[in-house]
Order: structure tokens, then sequence, then C-alpha cells
């Protein structure tokens, strides 16, 4: 093998890797959307690149969409074997928290999408509806695109997007408050729990207030959904006066780390609407919490 022939290999896998490289973070984004797991998510890309190494490239015009074709039915196969796996999940299931710059927040669009509430909410989805709606919704992908992505007509395509749409119409969350609004609410919240101030809690919950819990089984956590200020405020006063709370962003929403030492004990994802706490996603399952000490760049 001559020099030439090892040089221009060399570049070509050069070209193969920067470019799997610049779209990474939309791939890692793409893939959690539709699992909702950040490891899962990681197993996508390595499969992914696994199948990007091995195309012809001669042959792809568009790295971008050919690269979110790849993942999409990666996760779409995770997603499939998950669905099996979350239906004897021990108690309620809540995605897996990420650490999140404050650009993320920013971006209001991308914000929402992979919020706490709107994850659930496409777990309601089959998992080509999801991979439909995520992509045509988030990721503005045309129809051709995401039907080469799911193995679907064009035509099909549109008519799944149309009822995922719908469907998570439905039930969306209402839009989310200011940031200003936000902060001044998770501050009362903060200061309510960490000195037990059982009005300053019932003050700042939504009388319909939700309260989800995700243990695993490995961990104590409320088995079924915590409905109503008071009920609510009274688990929320079980929080040890020996914890730490650090104000955080989750999933590009407000959060609270609870720490009982050096330990991550749970990650307290807060919906606000109208200066009132809607929605809490208490994570405490060990295995969902390891994202926690590093921050991740999500990307569209």
């Amino acid at each position: 093998m001559d020099d030439r022939t090892t040089n221009d290999r060399g570049d070509h896998m050069a070209g193969v890797t920067r470019a799997f490289v610049t779209h990474r973070n939309l791939l890692f984004t793409v893939a959690y959307e539709l699992l909702g797991s950040a490891a899962d998510a990681e197993d996508v890309l390595q499969e992914t690149w696994l199948r990007w190494v091995g195309v012809d490239h001669d042959t792809v015009r568009d790295q971008r969409a050919y690269l979110v074709r790849i993942a999409t039915r990666q996760a779409l196969a995770q997603l499939r074997a998950l669905g099996r796996r979350r239906e004897s999940y021990v108690g309620p299931w809540l995605p897996e928290p990420l650490l999140t710059a404050p650009d993320v927040a920013e971006d209001v669009e991308l914000a929402d999408s992979v919020s706490m509430a709107m994850l659930l909410v496409l777990e309601t989805l089959t998992p080509t509806e999801r991979a439909v709606f995520v992509l045509r919704e988030v990721f503005d992908l045309a129809y051709e695109e995401i039907a080469a992505a799911v193995d679907k007509t064009p035509a099909a395509v549109r008519q799944i997007a149309h009822r995922a749409r719908a469907h998570v119409a439905a039930r969306r969350p209402r839009a989310a408050a200011s940031a200003a609004d936000n902060h001044r609410t998770v501050e009362a919240f903060q200061r309510a729990v960490e000195t037990g101030d059982l009005q300053g809690l019932l003050d700042v919950l939504a009388p319909d207030v939700v309260l989800l819990t995700d243990g695993g089984g490995v961990v104590r956590a409320a088995l079924a959904p915590v409905v109503g200020a008071e009920q609510v405020a009274r688990v929320l006063g079980r929080i040890s006066a020996m914890m730490s709370l650090r104000p955080t962003q989750v999933n590009g929403a407000p959060a609270l780390i609870v720490r009982q030492g050096d330990e991550i004990d749970t990650v307290l994802a807060l919906r606000v609407d109208d200066g009132l706490v809607t929605g809490l996603y208490a994570v405490r399952n060990p295995e969902k919490l390891s994202h926690l000490e590093r921050g991740t760049t999500l990307s569209r």
C-alpha cells in the first residue's frame, strides 16, 4: 500500500469522524427525546457510529439527515424493547434528568420538548408516532426524510404526524412561565421546604398539584401519584433537615438537587404555571442520577 492510499484513507476517516462529531449533540438529543434515558441515548450513539463508519459515504447527500435516520432507527429498536421493561417498572416511571445549561431554557421550543412534562406526554404515543412527532415538530425534518427513518411512505408519515400532533395537543402542558416568575416561585418553594413552613408550601402549590416520585423499586418512593396541595405538602415536609437543596436547571426547567451529605438523594424538577407549582417530578432511582455531576449539551 503506497503512502497516497494511506493518506486518502486517513483523510476519509477524518471526514467521517468530523461529520459525526459535528452532529453528535443533535443525535444525542434525538435519541434522548425518543427514549427518555441518557444512558440508552449514549448506547444509540455508539451503534450509530458503528453503522456510520460502514456506510458508502459517496452516496450520502445530506450527512445530517442520514445520521438522524440511523440514530432514529436504533432508538426505535431500543424504545420497543424498553416498552416491555417499563411495563414491569415499580411505581411511576420518570425520564432520566439531565443537567442543562441556561441556553437550553432560552430555546423555548427545545426546553419544552425535553421537559419532564412533555417527555411523559410523549410516553403515551406509540414508538413510531413518537419518532414522527419528535422529528417533525422538534427537529423540523421533511416528511420524506422522516419516512426513510421510520420505514413508512411520506403519505403515511403525514397521517401519523397529524394523529400524533392532535394526541399531544390534547395532553400538552400549558405554556411555561417566564424565567423571572419561575425564579420567584422556586425560591419561595425552596425556602418553605427548607424551613418546614407548611403554610408557605400551601401558598406556592397549585390546589391540583401532582407529585410523581420515581424510586424504581430501589429506594423508597410513592407508588402512585400524590395529588393535591395538602397531600403534596405533607410529603415534602418529610424532607430531612439534614438534607441540602441546591437550585439548578434540569431538562431546561427549574429544579432542586437534594443532597444528603455528599450524595445526591433526589432530583426534584418543578413545573410552574401562573406563579404556582403545578407539577413536581422527584427522581430518586440511583441509576438515573449519574448525569447530574456534569452538564449535557442538547441541540436542535
